[in-house]
């Protein structure tokens, strides 16, 4: 937990600002040239339009998120898997609302550092030197840019991530003072606070509730309030809010009025829509080239946050069982950072996918925002569970989802207007890594209908006369099993038969580690069980969901305090290295699973084992997964019958041979 998650202080919220508020805080770059493109300027298109932002900042990102949503605090940890860890026990399918959340949050990853970083590199066209620049001209930087920003968190950003804060400051300040600059072009401007200018653009102006999906632009980061709150503390982030929220609320003024100043009657379309840009026509023309840098610069850290927001939601999936393993590594000694280098291709092929695709930031409109509606419904879901479970009452349940499924369902309904547009990528993008999380999951209930457990004290005796029967060959000192069954006094029938059938397997000692993912982020304990002592061991790890799980680092860490205690003799019984005192080999036996032909599945079952088995090759072996030495793993594979075949029937007969 960060050292500030329990106080306000201006280190505290400078790093929020650095690192939370990228999303939400580079959407001036955008919003209102997504929302008057290809429409004539007028009073009430302005007012209206500026009204519904202001209106969903308060009621979308400030109650629901800065507000309600914060409370609901994971040990300090925040996200849409930290919030499904705390409810997950109430009812087994808010798993669904958490894999779609988590999958549409990920798309969104994709798709925010493209507009982000072109919008603002689009800004050039505003330099008279840069008039001329080709789209595709553009196109190459925004390609440089996002290459060099994947090709570096490989290193880590901890020695640049100190600067983060400080820029977003001198970002947010850029905002408000460019707002106020203009607001003085429109006074009346300041009516955009009634919300009854919000209500009559939605009922009275052509097609004004189709608005609302450019409208939720602006409230598209506010996710990220609640995902990172671990880094930054509840308190931090909604002090800083008060001041962000006043920035970008101050900018989407100034813009608004200086488009009533300059553009009211005219129509933004054709070669005009090509050159509009509502937020660098408001800078100063000597300023103009600066604030450019400045809002690249923006560009560039708000994609850095999305992309180590979705270095996190793996990991938290894979050690929640909801995505398959893969390798992280943890380039800095910063608490939260890791680095998934698969997860990092797969963003930046997706990222550049969408600028290939999309060319310009406002076809990039046209498919923003569509899958992070769909993870804020996830999100309403979830916290509704949260505040049944501490029995807030059906009245206030009641009144959260019906205040926040209407608006998000209203936000939903104008954003699939974009799917013929564009929506349809990031769809397509969310519904493909929900399909992954979505078998990963449900091929592991399958798999558990049949794995057959057995009581360990029945098989005691003959493991323990295996162990000193000398007429078999000894295969290591210590053997040590991973095993699955969360009864202690059970173990899966497979590991008996490894032991006993397969090829008998003597050895000195054998360890029988489990390991349990708690719903809280940080715990990290263990306990031991002396089954038999010094013969048969159990040592239960219990891990919270953010705990990297080194099982080859933490098991010998376990030794060492059981060796201090004087609790186990881990010496080799071998005559010759006994009375040398070395200590004893240990070998990992890790078990691969193969889908076995005497399956008798339904269809739609055996389709998901086969693609569950494809995404296991696929993904990091066991031993890899678990950080256990290669060199002491022996893999053996086993046949999956997840469902036995029926009875066969075969009679023998007579040849009738003499």
């Amino acid at each position: 937990m960060s050292k500030y998650i329990n106080r306000v202080t201006a280190a505290g919220i400078l790093i929020a600002l650095g690192i939370i508020y990228g999303d939400i805080g580079t959407s001036p770059l955008y919003v209102l040239n997504a929302i008057v493109n290809g429409k004539v300027i007028s009073e009430s298109l302005v007012l209206g339009s500026l009204s519904c932002i202001i209106w969903t900042l308060t009621l979308q990102t400030t109650v629901k998120y800065v507000i309600l949503t914060l409370k609901a605090d994971n040990k300090g940890e925040g996200g849409i898997f930290g919030l499904y860890a705390l409810v997950r026990r109430r009812k087994k399918w808010l798993v669904l609302p958490a894999m779609i959340g988590g999958a549409a949050l990920l798309a969104d990853g994709i798709l925010t550092p493209p507009i982000s970083i072109t919008a603002a590199v689009e800004g050039l066209r505003q330099i008279p030197f840069f008039e001329e620049i080709t789209r595709s001209t553009i196109v190459i930087v925004v390609l440089v840019i996002l290459a060099a920003l994947f090709f570096v968190q490989q290193f880590g950003t901890l020695s640049i991530a100190k600067l983060f804060g400080p820029l977003m400051a001198i970002w947010f300040i850029m905002l408000g003072a460019l707002g106020i600059l203009h607001v003085a072009d429109d006074f009346h401007i300041f009516r955009a606070f009634s919300p009854h200018y919000a209500i009559e653009l939605l009922t009275t102006y052509p097609e004004g509730f189709w608005i609302l999906g450019s409208v939720f632009l602006c409230t598209t980061g506010a996710e990220a309030l609640y995902s990172d709150m671990g880094h930054c503390g509840r308190r931090n982030i909604r002090i800083s809010w008060i001041f962000v929220k006043t920035c970008l609320i101050l900018n989407y003024m100034g813009q608004g009025a200086w488009l009533l100043a300059n553009y009211k009657g005219i129509e933004i379309s054709g070669n005009l829509a090509e050159s509009f840009n509502a937020f660098f026509g408001i800078m100063p023309h000597w300023f103009r080239m600066t604030g450019i840098v400045i809002a690249i610069i923006a560009a560039v850290i708000a994609s850095q946050a999305l992309i180590s927001g979705s270095f996190t939601l793996i990991a938290e999936a894979q050690r929640l069982n909801l995505w398959p393993k893969m390798k992280i590594s943890y380039p800095t000694d910063a608490k939260g950072q890791v680095f998934i280098p698969g997860i990092n291709t797969l963003l930046f092929i997706g990222c550049t996918g969408i600028v290939l695709h999309f060319q310009k930031s406002g076809n990039m409109e046209a498919a923003y925002g569509l899958a992070i509606t769909i993870c804020m419904i996830s999100t309403s879901i979830l916290f509704a569970n949260y505040i049944a479970m501490k029995k807030a009452g059906n009245f206030w349940i009641v009144l959260y989802l019906s205040v926040y499924l209407t608006i998000e369902l209203s936000f939903l309904t104008a954003n699939l207007q974009k799917f013929p547009h564009g929506g349809y990528v990031t769809l397509l993008v969310g519904g493909l890594l929900f399909l992954v999380m979505y078998t990963w999951y449900r091929s592991r209930k399958i798999k558990n209908r049949y794995v057959e457990f057995v009581k360990l004290e029945h098989y005691i005796p003959l493991i323990q006369e295996l162990s000193n029967d000398k007429s078999i060959p000894k295969y290591a000192t210590h053997l040590v099993y991973l095993t699955s069954a969360d009864n202690h006094k059970e173990i899966e029938h497979k590991i008996i038969y490894s032991i006993l059938n397969k090829k008998p397997k003597r050895a000195d000692i054998y360890w029988l580690v489990h390991i349990d993912t708690l719903d809280d982020p940080y715990t990290c304990d263990y306990y031991v069980e002396h089954i038999i002592p010094n013969d048969i061991i159990r040592i239960e790890f219990r891990l919270g969901f953010r705990v990297q799980q080194r099982v080859n680092l933490m098991f010998r860490k376990v030794l060492e305090e059981l060796v201090n205690n004087k609790e186990v003799n881990i010496t080799s019984r071998y005559e010759s290295l006994e009375k040398n005192n070395i200590v004893g080999d240990f070998q990992f036996i890790v078990m691969e699973k193969f889908l076995s032909n005497d399956n008798d599945l339904p269809f739609y079952e055996k389709l998901i084992m086969k693609f569950h088995l494809w995404l296991k090759d696929l993904s990091l072996s066991e031993e890899k997964g678990f950080g256990l030495d290669p060199s002491s793993v022996t893999i053996e594979k086993f046949p999956l019958i997840v469902s036995p075949t029926p009875p066969l029937k075969l009679e023998r007969i007579e040849t009738g041979h003499d």
